[in-house]
């Protein structure tokens, strides 16, 4: 949230100007840059409009909380009104979503997406946006899961005629989604007085900012229930325009004989596996044949672990992405290719049967096995040589057969507490985005600590479970792997750090000494006793991140510098070039400072790297002792 204040505090401050600056100030402290130039139009556009019908309602009382960031998420909504409802006497609370079209017009197949002047793609029709938003809330805060009877979500399109828009009344209208336009302020004044008497909401401002909010639930945990109700996950923005995006390509394939590629591209966190989760379950209902696929033996075994574990045929639903290559051309409806960034050159290996081998690459397959080949990729993950998943090359491939090829971006992300600072701070600190490295400056979303010592690190990370979080180690790959262990013995410890030792998880699928197997570490609570490396981590999330820089990225004087030397990580060959190790390097990297949903620790075996890392953690240090 950007600001709170009344609505007759806000429509005075529009008045004089002053909000403005204040918003842009709050945005650049919360985001750690400036608002874009359309941003800050929006605001000064729409929010004196908002704040007028409130106080030519009589509501002048009313909370007006503006920017509301969704919790453990990046989005925002542009305004939440608090206050007190006319008839119960208890608190009341409207999403509001503003928009300045003059005029949309609903998609053709599907009314949940609609067409603006200007877009190249259609959008998310402003009903189910701010329904999604209502439905997020009531997940995650607790004041509103308590009581979602309290809420109320519309979306006021106020430079709208009614021939403008009316096609957006095909979408369905509820409790979380209605529908008002600048043609019928009055409508939309007499709706507001329904929902808020004309007396202070400050005190339910004060519940609503106070509600608990409830862990994140994470991937693996409901993935079960995910295959078989949807309503597990909540889609948001662009996440549900790709969902209905791939789900309107299968219609069209099944009705006209029609193939098309889409393309889902998003950062650690944007919801690229949720997505196709709840896709997979949406197939699977309606009797479609579609499998997921991704080229991680974590992810797809602990897929089938959690997914399958009351109904085998579940496991059977995730795949690996080298499984395709004697499959049957167009004999899925869907192939949802997850973390498609680690889809390799070829899928055959020196173990492939003669008879299996394609001739094919490995992306052509994969769009050969299905009428709508789904690609969720992130391009900034790519930590191996020879993986090769990226929008030009799907694209490309795509093209040489004939094919459309949709591309849907995701913007919003919700790893890391869903902080959009701390992401911007990791890819600049590893130097993957211009502008250097930047101070930390805390945004109430993310925390950050650096630790001096590895010891200090796993008390901060024990300290953290003792409270009930689930908290993970991972390092570079910068120490020898003890691949075979005898029945009966422990594991090894291969990370050495001074008078530290611990193990590198187990390798392999059995359980060693306790020791959950490489697939099982990020989901087992056993898996802290050992190091994660960038393989394990990959495509998991935990709620504390425990990460340690080795020799192979060591700071000096004012940049980074790779030491391939320093890499015990066998995939890097003596023809692997210096410039790719340093690319694959620093995304690893991103990878494992990325894995944490509430906090990061971060320590350096390097002395020279530990005091950058002091100097960019800023005074947060100090909460290492903590």
């Amino acid at each position: 949230m950007l600001i709170r204040d009344s609505a007759a505090t806000v429509a005075a401050e529009c008045l004089s100007g002053g909000l403005f600056f204040r918003l842009t100030e709050q945005f650049v402290r919360a985001h750690g840059h400036r608002p874009s130039p359309s941003e800050a139009r929006s605001w000064e556009r729409s929010i004196p409009v908002l704040a007028g019908v409130l106080n030519d309602a009589g509501l002048g009382q009313v909370e007006v909380l503006l920017e509301y960031g969704l919790p453990l998420n990046s989005k925002r909504a542009d305004a939440v009104l608090a206050g007190i409802h006319p008839e119960t006497g208890l608190p009341s609370y409207l999403v509001v979503e503003l928009k300045q079209w003059s005029s949309a017009e609903p998609d053709n197949e599907d009314p949940s997406l609609c067409w603006i002047d200007g877009y190249t793609r259609p959008v998310l029709n402003p009903v189910d946006q701010v329904r999604g938003y209502c439905e997020y809330l009531v997940s995650f805060n607790g004041t509103l899961a308590e009581h979602p009877e309290r809420l109320h979500g519309a979306a006021y399109l106020h430079n709208a005629t009614e021939f403008g828009v009316s096609g957006l009344y095909e979408a369905d209208q509820d409790q979380f989604g209605a529908l008002f336009t600048g043609a019928r302020r009055g409508e939309f004044m007499d709706f507001l007085r329904t929902r808020f008497a004309p007396v202070s909401g400050a005190s339910a401002a004060d519940d609503l900012l106070g509600g608990k909010i409830g862990p994140s639930k994470q991937l693996m945990a409901v993935a079960a229930n995910e295959v078989r109700e949807r309503e597990q996950f909540v889609l948001l923005d662009e996440q549900k325009v790709a969902y209905r995006t791939v789900l309107n390509a299968v219609r069209r394939a099944r009705q006209a004989d029609h193939k098309e590629v889409v393309v889902v591209t998003g950062g650690p966190g944007t919801g690229k596996s949720v997505i196709a989760l709840s896709l997979l379950g949406e197939c699977y209902r309606q009797g479609l044949t579609a499998l997921h696929a991704t080229g991680s033996s974590s992810f797809t075994t602990t897929m089938r672990k959690v997914a399958g574990t009351r109904k085998r045929e579940v496991q059977d639903l995730f795949k690996y992405f080298n499984s395709f290559m004697t499959a049957e051309r167009n004999g899925l409806d869907v192939l949802l290719c997850d973390e498609a960034h680690r889809m390799r050159q070829t899928s055959a290996n020196r173990y492939t049967p003669a008879a299996n081998r394609s001739g094919k690459a490995q992306i052509e397959e994969l769009i050969d096995a299905a009428r709508v080949p789904v690609f969720l990729l992130d391009e900034h993950q790519v930590v191996r040589p020879g993986e090769m998943g990226t929008v030009a090359e799907i694209q490309a491939a795509a093209a040489a057969k004939g094919l459309d090829c949709r591309v849907v971006p995701l913007d919003s992300q919700f790893r890391c507490g869903g902080s959009d600072a701390y992401l911007r701070w990791v890819v600049r600190l590893l130097g993957l985005e211009p502008g250097g490295p930047e101070v930390w400056e805390p945004d109430g979303r993310m925390q950050l600590i650096h630790a001096a010592t590895p010891q200090e690190m796993e008390a901060i990370l024990d300290a953290r479970r003792a409270q009930g979080h689930s908290a993970r180690m991972s390092a570079g790959y910068c120490w020898k792997w003890t691949k075979k262990v005898p029945v009966g013995q422990a594991l090894p410890a291969d990370v050495v750090i001074g008078d530290w030792e611990r193990p590198w998880n187990v390798f392999g699928d059995r359980s060693v000494a306790g020791a959950p197997p490489a697939a099982l570490w990020a989901t087992d609570p056993a898996g802290f006793d050992q190091v994660g490396c960038v393989y394990t981590a990959q495509g998991f999330e935990y709620d504390w991140s425990g990460v340690v820089i080795g020799p192979d990225l060591v700071w000096r004087g004012d940049r980074w510098v790779t030491d391939r030397t320093a890499s015990k990580d066998p995939v890097f060959k003596s023809s692997t070039p210096d410039a790719e190790v340093d690319r694959l390097i620093r995304n690893t990297y991103k990878v494992l400072l990325t894995r944490g949903m509430i906090g990061t620790v971060v320590y350096s075996t390097d002395a020279e790297t530990r005091e950058k890392l002091h100097e960019l953690t800023g005074s947060l240090a100090a909460l290492a002792t903590v």
